[in-house]
């Protein structure tokens, strides 16, 4: 059992990577960034317990856990001495020494110690953690290797500003066929989009990606436990590949992908450099014709080209794309506040009223935005782009828009009253002018907590400031407290005649009405 339990979410992805992909243990340690050891015990947890991929339809995380970790049975200590591993690893260099030698030696110090089988069992294991020297085969159809280009193409736009536009390359492991753009960032989304394209040039997808611990696709790089981006995990998931990164200053995991980005400098970019780009389509349409032209020229010391490599060997090998392309989505985390609604890229959505104050991950694509508790969908919703603004769903609301005593108009009006009466008009206000006054308790509770920072006496000038403006918000309160405008006196308020229309003005500068009644001027 490992020292410290995975995540759900990892522990399915390690079943999914064995059943869907058909990865080897140790591509799955590597991809999952947790320890091989770790990973034959989840599999071998997962047989014991009769589950595999797909995980049967409505088997909750809940009753995964149970079934993988069912209560420990006590196991007796085994109290056999251990041997030193580095010194019995030193002392096999030398010339004469055996395993078998080391072993009676071992043995003659601890009478109780390993049997001979059980000792060699132990080293090897041992050695297995070591750092081998890989000679690197490359399968047909397996893997597909990922990185940019260190060299960038200027772009400049209409603005005369010069833009760097980045490289990404994509080549096949077994033919070396070659996939190459340029996008203007290496960001989250270029990187995806990327991606998306790659497989579409290439007619498939391999069994596994290698990309390079770029902060897009590895959130956090690490020698040992690279932690893949959600997002890119969502990719991956889409089109049934696996992603193995490569290990952190560990150049030969990516030859293949470093020749071929060096190829790329020297027969697409290095033509294209007395040209001047005033955008990206411009430069991608030039690289079209000479990233062909690699891809058809006959490798050194073969009589073929990667192109005739791919079709002969490779194309049939890679598995088929998924009816629709993935439509790019980013992952994050938020909190529920207190009126049940979440807020993403500055608009409010409404979840269910129990989730309040609990923790969700956020899907969020061009048109919906998703929200999940504990791997769960507990809602969904239409993207909508009005700044400020609220989505609810009624049936996310309890009885009478009150999920709890604790929160209710009633209430912020009684902690309004306590600072004055400016200050409970404005809370009435904002109450008022939301469709239902949940959707106003965050504005209130900002308003409230001001005082925490300026007093409750300037707050009370602020509101009474805000009131005669008819700004009823609690950014206009904030404005109005970061300005200072509160220490100066209210404007006057204008007169009213009978009817509703307000009193003629005075001054040296307006004719009045007998300077039109007159026929001389």
């Amino acid at each position: 059992m490992p020292r410290k339990r995975l995540s759900m979410r990892k522990i399915k992805e390690v079943l999914r990577l064995k059943g869907q992909c058909a990865l080897s243990h140790r591509q799955i340690a590597h991809s999952c960034g947790i320890g091989l050891g770790t990973v034959y015990e989840y599999l071998r947890r997962a047989v014991e317990a009769g589950v595999g991929w797909p995980l049967p339809d409505g088997l909750q995380e809940a009753d995964l856990d149970r079934l993988l970790f069912p209560p420990p049975i006590p196991v007796p200590k085994d109290e056999r001495p251990l041997p030193d591993w580095a010194e019995i690893h030193k002392e096999l260099k030398r010339k004469g020494v055996t395993l078998l030698l080391l072993w009676q030696e071992h043995r003659a110090t601890h009478p109780n110690g390993y049997g001979y089988s059980r000792f060699c069992e132990l080293y090897t294991e041992w050695t297995q953690k070591l750092s081998p020297r890989m000679h690197q085969i490359h399968k047909a159809g397996e893997k597909l290797f990922v990185d940019y280009a260190g060299q960038t193409v200027p772009v400049i736009d209409r603005r005369t500003e010069v833009c760097d536009a980045q490289i990404f390359v994509a080549t096949l492991g077994a033919s070396s066929y070659t996939f190459a753009e340029a996008t203007l960032t290496q960001t989250l989304q270029d990187w995806i989009g990327s991606h998306v394209r790659a497989f579409a040039f290439f007619g498939g997808v391999p069994e596994i990606v290698v990309p390079d611990n770029l902060k897009s696709g590895v959130k956090s790089p690490c020698f040992y436990e690279p932690d893949i981006n959600p997002t890119y995990l969502q990719m991956a998931r889409h089109y049934g590949v696996a992603i193995v990164p490569t290990r952190v200053r560990k150049p030969r995991d990516k030859a293949k992908v470093e020749n071929a980005v060096q190829q790329t400098e020297r027969r697409l970019l290095a033509p294209l450099r007395h040209q001047t780009f005033f955008e990206l389509a411009d430069l991608n349409a030039s690289r079209r014709p000479l990233l062909h032209a690699h891809n058809h020229q006959p490798c050194q010391g073969l009589a073929a080209s990667r192109y005739s490599l791919f079709q002969s060997l490779e194309r049939s090998a890679l598995r088929p794309l998924p009816p629709t392309p993935y439509e790019m989505a980013l992952w994050m985390s938020a909190r529920v506040h207190i009126d049940y609604h979440v807020r993403v890229d500055d608009h409010f959505y409404s979840v269910p009223h129990p989730l309040i104050k609990q923790p969700l991950d956020v899907r969020l694509s061009a048109a919906i935005v998703e929200f999940f508790h504990q791997g769960e969908r507990v809602a969904s919703h239409r993207r909508s782009y009005r700044k400020y603004h609220y989505t609810t769903v009624p049936e996310h609301m309890p009885p009478a828009h009150r999920w709890s005593s604790e929160w209710s108009p009633e209430r912020f009006l009684g902690w309004a009253e306590k600072s004055g009466a400016a200050t409970a008009r404005l809370v009435e206000q904002i109450l008022a002018s939301r469709p239902h006054p949940q959707q106003a308790f965050r504005s209130c509770l900002g308003v409230l907590r001001l005082a925490e920072q300026h007093g409750s006496e300037r707050v009370e000038a602020a509101c009474a400031r805000a009131l005669a403006a008819q700004t009823y918000s609690y950014k206009s309160v904030k404005a109005i407290l970061d300005n200072h405008l509160d220490q100066q006196p209210l404007p006057p308020v204008e007169r009213e005649e009978e009817g509703g229309c307000t009193a003629p003005l005075h001054h040296a500068n307006i004719r009045g009405a007998h300077y039109y009644g007159s026929t001389e001027r």
